[in-house]
């Protein structure tokens, strides 16, 4: 074999030229784009979807919390307060409506007979709310004993100081006008249960007010649901935080004005303490109206706790109806929050039954 033969080819370079490798950084350049395009818009679906679930949840919770409460408005165990006029001189015909900041004996055993109050936008609104009322908001004043009472299994113990409702179940001391004790005096609960020899059982009583705060924490920005709650005696109350982003709170109150009443909702209105030209002139009137309360609708405006990036609230939102009988609307905010109306109805079982025939 001659030398020439066994002389190899010479080889092709190997690799990719520039501008192969420059098409190739293209492509993933816009393929990576793509993908991170994708990304964002997942991430912001996402963050999205979760601030409308927590609107959701925020908005279904204040009905709840709200509605709950107004069903159980007026318990007083087995004490019914339409029942008797004065017993012990305490459940009296008001002439105004009670104090729901008190927390004396005197003025908390007077307001038993009123076991729903309001405020229709928050007009005159009581003393021991903060400064920090959200305008024109409703607040609602909520009345009752717990319904559990003090030492049965999964109830709470008796706490020194606190306010505590005992009903009499004894025949005798019901003839001398001993309905109930509502006091923090341990001392003071002196009545039986039905055998006339056994305590009565003693029942933590409660007085809630529902109020829009401007702020959950100082100075955060974020309209929230809070409760005025009464504490000890000679203490001033505690306010509680309830729910966030609840931006505003309407109630419509259900009044039973058949006679003889009939237990059930004959007309809607925001204020009780105005229907039908109510003045000052007829305050006993006035006061008798919130007496015969018997159901409610709760409005509650709930807004995302943070903005959404491009988008201007233009909406406006009704929530139920004015004193004057006008829809009741806010808004446009203009603002980059998205909001939505919640609203149920509750029928407050324990005065809606004392005034059925």
């Amino acid at each position: 074999m001659s030398a020439a033969t066994n002389l190899k080819a010479p080889r092709h370079p190997q690799g990719y030229t520039i501008i192969e490798m420059m098409v190739a950084i293209t492509i993933s350049l816009i393929i990576l784009a793509a993908l991170v395009a994708l990304f964002a818009g997942n991430s912001r679906e996402r963050a999205q979807i979760a601030l409308t679930n927590q609107q959701t949840e925020n908005g279904r919770y204040a009905l709840q919390i709200i509605g709950d409460d107004l069903r159980d408005a007026g318990y007083f165990a087995t004490f019914n307060p339409g029942t008797v006029v004065s017993p012990n001189a305490q459940l009296i015909v008001l002439a105004a409506l009670p104090d729901p900041c008190a927390t004396d004996v005197l003025t908390l055993n007077n307001a038993v007979a009123i076991a729903v109050q309001g405020y229709d936008d928050g007009a005159n609104a009581p003393a021991c709310l903060p400064a920090d009322l959200r305008a024109g908001t409703d607040i609602l004043v909520v009345r009752r004993a717990s319904t559990c009472a003090v030492g049965t299994a999964g109830c709470d113990l008796q706490v020194p100081g606190d306010f505590y409702l005992q009903t009499s179940g004894c025949t005798t001391e019901m003839s001398a006008g001993n309905y109930y004790v509502l006091d923090s005096n341990t001392a003071a609960f002196n009545l039986h249960r039905k055998d006339c020899v056994t305590a009565g059982f003693l029942y933590q009583y409660r007085t809630h007010i529902y109020f829009v705060a401007n702020n959950d924490k100082l100075n955060d920005g974020i309209p929230t649901l809070k409760r005025w709650e009464l504490g000890l005696a000679g203490q001033p109350g505690t306010i509680v935080p309830l729910v966030e982003g609840i931006e505003d709170l309407q109630i419509e109150y259900g009044l039973d004005t058949a006679i003889p009443t009939a237990g059930t909702p004959a007309v809607y209105t925001a204020d009780p303490g105005s229907y039908n030209g109510c003045t000052a002139a007829t305050n006993p009137t006035c006061v008798g109206y919130w007496r015969n309360t018997v159901a409610a609708k709760i409005y509650v405006l709930a807004r995302n706790l943070t903005t959404t990036q491009g988008y201007t609230d233009t909406k406006s939102y009704t929530l139920g109806q004015t004193a004057a009988g006008a829809a009741n609307t806010v808004g446009p905010f203009s603002d980059g929050y998205k909001r939505h109306v919640y609203e149920s109805a509750a029928r407050l079982n324990n005065l809606a039954y004392r005034n059925s025939p």
